[in-house]
C-alpha cells in the first residue's frame, strides 16, 4: 500500500487521480507530479515501484505544502484576520459567508442547517 504525506493512496486507483487524495494537491499539481518524475499518468497505483514511490513522496515533501502544515497556515492565516478584527475576520467568526455572498437566500452550506424559530407559527385566515 502506497502511503504518501500520512494519507494511503488506494491502489486500484489511476496515479494522477490517487495523488489527489492528498490535502493539497489536485489534479494540475498530480500532473505535474508525474510529468517531471516520468511517470506515466495512466499507471495504477499498485503498478508503482517502491522506488517510484519514494521519489513521489520525496517531491512532495521538497516542493508542495500538504495536509498538516498546510491545515495549519490557512487557519493561521484565518487567526490573523479575525485578531486583526479585519471585515473578514469578522465574517469568519460569525461563519458568514466571507467573500460577499449573499446570505437572505443562500449560504446554507456556510451557516448550517436552518434553524426554526419558536413562536413564528402562521395562523390560517378565517372566513
Amino acid at each position: 500500500m502506497a502511503r504518501i504525506a500520512g494519507i494511503n493512496i488506494p491502489q486500484n486507483k489511476i496515479v494522477r487521480v490517487g495523488l489527489t487524495y492528498i490535502y493539497g494537491i489536485g489534479n494540475k499539481n498530480s500532473q505535474e507530479i508525474c510529468k517531471n518524475l516520468n511517470i506515466p499518468s495512466s499507471k495504477r497505483v499498485n503498478q508503482l515501484t517502491d522506488d517510484e514511490i519514494l521519489k513521489i513522496r520525496e517531491y512532495i515533501d521538497k516542493n508542495i505544502d500538504v495536509e498538516g502544515e498546510l491545515r495549519r497556515e490557512t487557519s493561521l492565516n484565518i487567526k490573523r484576520l479575525v485578531d486583526l478584527a479585519t471585515y473578514r475576520g469578522s465574517r469568519h467568526k460569525k461563519k458568514l459567508p466571507v467573500r460577499g455572498q449573499r446570505t437572505r437566500c443562500n449560504a446554507r452550506t456556510r451557516k448550517g442547517k436552518a434553524i426554526a424559530i419558536a413562536g413564528k407559527k402562521i395562523t390560517p385566515l378565517k372566513k
